[in-house]
């Protein structure tokens, strides 16, 4: 019994180790992608993915987010749906925490999302 239970902290304390080196216990695949939204801006207003690839939009705040394909340019909302983004099509975000995964993106090029409520509220994708 005794080795039973050595192994099992042996087995979890490698465990823990290595998630803790890698940033997740899934190889890596979750966390790169995300996208955080404060209260009226993606958190970094870019992103750079590998093509197949999705990213995963979190709301940080309770603000209410609605994001879609396009981008505000001059003031003004510029609903763009580019050829081979995935479809984005008024994606609403009113709780913190609240996720939404967006893609895949399966074509290599530069996409843009945007939050139709905030102005200036841009996310340029680009896709390798």
């Amino acid at each position: 019994m005794k080795k039973l239970v050595a192994a099992f902290v042996l087995f979890f304390l490698v465990t823990t180790f290595v998630a803790a080196c890698t940033g997740s216990t899934d190889g890596g695949s979750s966390g790169g992608n995300d996208v955080h939204m404060s209260d009226t801006n993606f958190v970094v207003p870019s992103i750079t993915i590998s093509k197949g690839s999705s990213i995963n939009l979190i709301s940080d705040t309770g603000v209410a987010h609605i994001i879609a394909n396009g981008k505000w340019v001059n003031n003004l909302p510029e609903p763009l749906q580019e050829p081979g983004a995935p479809v984005v099509n008024n994606v609403m975000f009113s709780d913190a925490g609240q996720s939404q995964a967006i893609g895949p993106f399966s074509t290599a090029g530069t996409f843009h999302l945007y939050c139709t409520v905030h102005e200036g509220m841009n996310l340029t994708v680009i896709v390798k």
